[in-house]
């Protein structure tokens, strides 16, 4: 599997939400990843239709939209039309996440489902066949910033396994929260390959060189 590292506009200077997209991109990012927070799901409110937009019409890179919603089918379009690339729903959501995931399909964008720590990783076996990703939070969404949970690793092995046993070889696996060289790459060992990074990359005075280091640990330890 390819590996890719996208940094999390979470972790990005709130001021400069568009420069910081940018940095992004020069730093070498495989994509951008948003995180779409609506203050119900989670505790917490982030961003919204658009920044997206925003960052459509700043970067070339894919945009990644994690969905931390309640009910993501009322916005589904919305993001869409904003410029998602991917539009990943959470298995814990409040809706028909099987039907949810044939519609963002339906609109040609990449469909992902997400899983918190504590959710048995067999909760989303019935739909593997319906995405293209699949995100397992390595923390409990909502705050970025967090320690990273090890209990996920065996989580993403056994996902790895059963995407194997349904034929699903190419579905991708997403890692996000507290990933750093060192946790991104256990990650990477134990299956994923699609890091997201916030805090981590952000934070760093020189972005490219912490890409740099995250994908040498990940060919190390792969």
């Amino acid at each position: 599997m390819p590996y890719q590292i996208l940094p999390s506009l979470l972790a990005a200077d709130i001021g400069r939400l568009a420069d910081e997209a940018k940095r992004a991109e020069d730093a070498g990012a495989d994509q951008l990843h948003l995180d779409i927070m609506d203050g119900h799901f989670v505790p917490n409110l982030s961003f919204g239709p658009a920044v997206v937009e925003m960052a459509k019409k700043r970067v070339n890179i894919p945009l990644s939209v994690h969905l931390m919603m309640t009910r993501p089918g009322q916005y589904v379009s919305s993001f869409v039309d904003a410029g998602a690339d991917s539009l990943l729903i959470h298995v814990e959501a409040e809706c028909d996440v099987s039907e949810e995931l044939d519609r963002i399909g339906e609109y040609g964008v990449r469909p992902g489902i997400t899983i918190n720590p504590d959710t048995p990783v067999r909760m989303i076996f019935p739909v593997l066949k319906k995405v293209d990703e699949i995100l397992c939070m390595c923390v409990f969404p909502g705050y970025g910033g967090q320690s990273f949970i090890p209990d996920v690793l065996p989580k993403i092995r056994d996902l790895r396994q059963e995407l194997e046993r349904q034929g699903c070889k190419k579905t991708d696996i997403m890692v996000d929260g507290g990933i750093n060289d060192e946790t991104g790459a256990r990650c990477a060992e134990a299956g994923a390959n699609l890091l997201v990074a916030g805090t981590w990359l952000f934070a760093a005075d020189d972005m490219a060189a912490q890409i740099k280091r995250m994908r040498d640990a990940v060919r190390t330890a792969t």
